[in-house]
């Protein structure tokens, strides 16, 4: 029996759960129509923010005039010209017969309405605020009238003509039709000054709220601007401390964490500077004595301790690469078909030849040494790991310029290859007899992002790999 209504509770929670989880899957839906609807930078939605709230106030003015302002004025003028129609019907009604003939010429009636005269005001939704004051005078002015009275509207004869109304009125107890000038108050001439000054305040506080919210973007600008010189490796200059005391605020903290990052570069270059000279000079020392050794002489020994010499140099010197990725290196326009061609010539002086494709490419714009140092490491890679089908092409598109560097080596599958740009990671391809410290890629993919650009893998048609770097132009 519990059991059986255990699953029924859960039977029941499975059912309420699609209820409960809809409001919230619409919610997150909504949210996430409402950020894409929204600008991305900052100013603009400022801006969009500030226009809304204009739009608003002026909606909740036009509403507020023309409900507390304007119709109460309409509806005053409406009851006093109804007043003077019934007051004026009176009298005319009491005009003798023998002088109807005369009062009529004299007020221009006639005994049949224009045929071009209409039951109601015509509307136009681009004088919106005309129709809604029309409509209140007429539904105001037929409570006044008289009985047997009755209003016809004159079409527009000309644009800003004072508009008429035919009234029927009773002359001598005869009924007859005058046309009189509609009130200014119905005519909406006072609101549509009204409305041009609003919209012109409106207009003076967006371009107002515009220029101030330029003003303040400025300092963020110029921090953006900095944060990616920084980031290139450039000293920008302190940031000035004007302007707004939270912007402000912001600039000084940069100010001070660059300060902080040249002291901790300045230290690096100094450590560095230390380990190199530390380790290196006791191992020329140990070149020197075991070169300098005499008889009898273990020539394999000698030999391994060389190489393991090689290799610990090798080490250290990855480990400075790495280390220093040549942020400081001054950027220069270049030829890249150039540097490419010169190191496939020296390498096919220590007999590994590189198949060369070169397009033709505009200057580029690199750091020499780290260029140099990022397309060693990756054709040294293809000749450790490749071993044949050595080959650098280059080419170019409408937004960046590529060197390939390919070889016929095994493949590997696309998360090994990403891997590989972490530090200390090699590929499975990579045989016992080589050296290294798996950093060669880790310094190729950081002097990419230096430049500005991307390290990609690739399969290489009829198998092996080709590596791109992607250098915007």
């Amino acid at each position: 029996m519990t059991a059986r209504a255990e699953a029924g509770a859960q039977a029941d929670a499975s059912a309420d759960a699609p209820v409960d989880g809809a409001p919230r899957a619409v919610s997150g839906a909504g949210r996430r129509f409402f950020s894409r609807l929204m600008p991305r930078s900052l100013l603009a939605r400022n801006i969009l923010l500030l226009i809304v709230l204009i739009a608003v106030s002026e909606a909740c003015s036009l509403i507020v005039l023309l409900h507390y302002v304007q119709r109460p004025r309409v509806e005053r003028a409406a009851a006093v010209f109804g007043a003077y129609i019934t007051t004026l019907d009176t009298v005319l009604s009491a005009t003798p017969r023998e002088s109807r003939d005369a009062l009529v010429a004299r007020l221009d009636a006639r005994a049949d309405v224009p045929p071009d005269a209409l039951d109601q005001p015509p509307t136009n939704p681009l004088e919106f605020y005309r129709t809604h004051e029309l409509g209140i005078f007429l539904d105001t002015l037929h409570r006044y009238l008289p009985a047997g009275s009755d209003v016809r509207w004159e079409p527009e004869r000309a644009r800003g003509a004072p508009q008429h109304m035919w009234l029927r009125v009773h002359i001598a107890d005869t009924p007859y039709w005058i046309a009189l000038m509609l009130p200014e108050e119905a005519q909406g001439g006072r609101l549509v000054s009204a409305l041009l000054l609003a919209l012109g305040l409106g207009v003076l506080a967006a371009l107002t709220g515009f220029v101030i919210q330029r003003h303040l973007n400025r300092p963020l600008q110029h921090l953006a601007d900095a944060a990616r010189r920084v980031s290139e490796g450039d000293a920008p200059a302190p940031l000035p401390l004007d302007g707004p005391t939270e912007i402000a605020q912001v600039s000084a903290a940069f100010n001070q964490m660059t300060q902080a990052l040249q002291h901790a570069e300045a230290t690096r270059a100094v450590m560095l500077a230390g380990i190199s000279h530390d380790i290196r000079t006791p191992l020329t020392k140990l070149r020197l004595a075991m070169a300098m050794a005499g008889a009898p002489r273990d020539e394999a020994f000698t030999h391994a301790s060389e190489s393991y010499l090689d290799q610990i140099d090798t080490i250290l010197q990855q480990f400075m690469d790495y280390a220093g990725s040549g942020e400081r290196e001054a950027t220069q326009a270049g030829d890249l078909n150039g540097l490419v061609s010169q190191l496939a010539a020296d390498f096919a002086g220590l007999g590994h030849d590189f198949e060369l494709s070169l397009a033709d490419l505009p200057p580029v714009a690199f750091r020499p040494i780290s260029m140099m140092r990022l397309l060693m490491n990756l054709m040294q890679n293809a000749i450790k790991y490749g071993r044949s089908g050595f080959a650098v092409r280059t080419w170019r598109d409408a937004r960046a310029v590529y060197v390939a560097v390919g070889d016929r080596g095994s493949g590997l599958t696309a998360a090994e290859l990403e891997a590989l740009k972490a530090p200390f990671q090699r590929g499975k391809n990579a045989h016992s007899g080589t050296s290294g410290t798996g950093l060669g890629l880790a310094i190729v993919e950081r002097i990419a992002r230096l430049h500005g650009g991307t390290l990609q893998f690739h399969p290489r048609d009829g198998g092996g790999l080709e590596v791109w770097v992607v250098l915007p132009q």
